[in-house]
């Protein structure tokens, strides 16, 4: 469930007209609803309430890094997964505890590291030996140790696009299970680290739940094998990845569903379980609002060219990402189109061939279920501006991320003068 819905004839986000938005602030603009994240947090929290020991959520920073997000999820009781330096402080800014950060990702720098470490976040998930061992070095240096869990790669196919798989055994992420005995064995011998559980992740925007099922299976057998070496494992970060329905009426596993599953499977393991979610939280809590620029007329069907463009929205582009498309006041009518943005590339195209509401010139609309991976993957790409980003809280909505116009951006840059003689 959202906070977007039509009211006599015209879409509101919560008690505020999208229209209202797109007056005061202009377009493009994304439309973030207070209530849908609140609902999203409390929802799944509540589905993992059955656990034998209090889980650890972390909102997976990298769906949407907005301070004024992170700052309403931390008021939910929310961590911190992040995969950057730059995440990590926008965490902490929004007022996130040091100790409810995750630091995952790949390629943690020797800088990111060692501010970590400063900063006193609450666990490392590390992604091979080479960085293990440098993470420890960096520890014992500073005198402190490292709570830490090693990824490993569960090679399970999670049945997504293979640009958001990270499970397979052909994936840069992690370590491959069979070599993570071994690997757990050399670093929970090093000063600086407290090499403490195991972490996966397979993938994101899952459909069903078998290929997560099979993946915490094979961690079970590997904390086993662990427990039976003598390693003490008091912590297994299960990772996020759970979908969202991104068409109307589309069937996905449940908040509660998932739940049920985590709770089958991990009976016994007598550890804090980590979740990572992200998209499930912030997915259908944002909307990118956007005004049709002009209709073209097509071989076939007509081209609504909007002023939102693949720069503003990447998904479609990068993935052939789905996104509802809908007017925001409805005339009834409706056409064959192709929607598409005004960039110079023909992958500025979000669908083909849709079904969609009739649109004319200087009509608003919506693109659905964009508060996942749509601001933060935002370019410049045709020398336009960065969109602006918009709260909605009840009755009343404020910028929680201003436009930066295109001669702001060229501020930043400087002709140097040996080209200028």
């Amino acid at each position: 469930m959202d906070h977007f819905q039509l009211r006599n004839g015209e879409l509101y986000a919560e008690d505020v007209p999208l229209a209202r938005i797109a007056d005061e602030v202009g377009t493009p603009v994304y439309v973030y609803s207070r209530a849908t994240f609140e609902r999203h947090a409390r929802v799944f929290v509540e589905a993992l309430s059955g656990l034998p020991k209090k889980p650890h959520i972390a909102f997976a920073v990298k769906a949407n890094p907005n301070l004024a997000v992170l700052s309403l999820l931390s008021r939910e009781g929310l961590g911190a997964d992040v995969v950057s330096g730059g995440e990590m402080a926008r965490a902490l800014a929004a007022g996130m505890p040091a100790t409810d950060i995750v630091f995952s990702g790949v390629g943690k720098t020797h800088r990111e590291l060692a501010d970590a470490l400063d900063a006193g976040i609450g666990q490392f998930n590390i992604e091979s030996g080479e960085e293990g061992r440098e993470l420890a070095e960096i520890a014992a240096a500073r005198g402190v140790v490292a709570d830490c869990a090693l990824r490993v790669n569960p090679d399970v196919d999670a049945g997504t696009h293979d640009k958001i798989s990270t499970g397979k055994a052909d994936n840069k992420f992690g370590v491959p299970i069979g070599h993570a005995p071994q690997l757990f064995a050399k670093l929970s011998q090093l000063p600086g680290l407290n090499l403490r559980g195991l972490a996966v992740h397979i993938g994101s925007q899952l459909s069903e739940l078998t290929p997560l099922e099979t993946a915490f299976t094979k961690l079970g057998d590997m904390l086993a094998t662990l427990r039976e070496a003598g390693h003490a494992i008091t912590h297994m970060d299960l990772g996020g990845g759970l979908g969202v329905p991104y068409r109307a009426g589309e069937q996905l596993p449940s908040p509660f569903e998932y739940g049920e599953m985590v709770k089958r499977v991990t009976a016994g393991w007598d550890v804090t379980l980590m979740f990572e979610p992200g998209r499930v939280i912030a997915g259908n809590a944002g909307v990118l609002l956007t005004r049709v620029i002009r209709v073209k007329r097509g071989l076939k069907h007509p081209f609504v060219i909007v002023d939102a463009a693949m720069n503003d929205l990447a998904r479609p582009a990068l993935y052939g990402a789905y996104h509802d498309f809908a007017a925001v006041a409805p005339s009834g009518e409706r056409m064959l189109a192709n929607i598409v943005g005004p960039i110079c590339e023909t992958g500025d195209t979000f669908a083909t061939d849709r079904e969609t509401d009739a649109l004319v010139a200087g009509d608003l609309a919506i693109f659905r279920t964009a508060g996942a991976y749509g601001a933060t993957m935002a370019s410049s790409y045709n020398s336009r501006g960065f969109v602006a980003e918009v709260m909605v809280d009840g009755s009343q909505f404020a910028t929680v991320a201003d436009r930066i116009p295109p001669g702001d951006i060229a501020d930043a840059e400087r002709v140097p003068d040996f080209l200028k003689a």
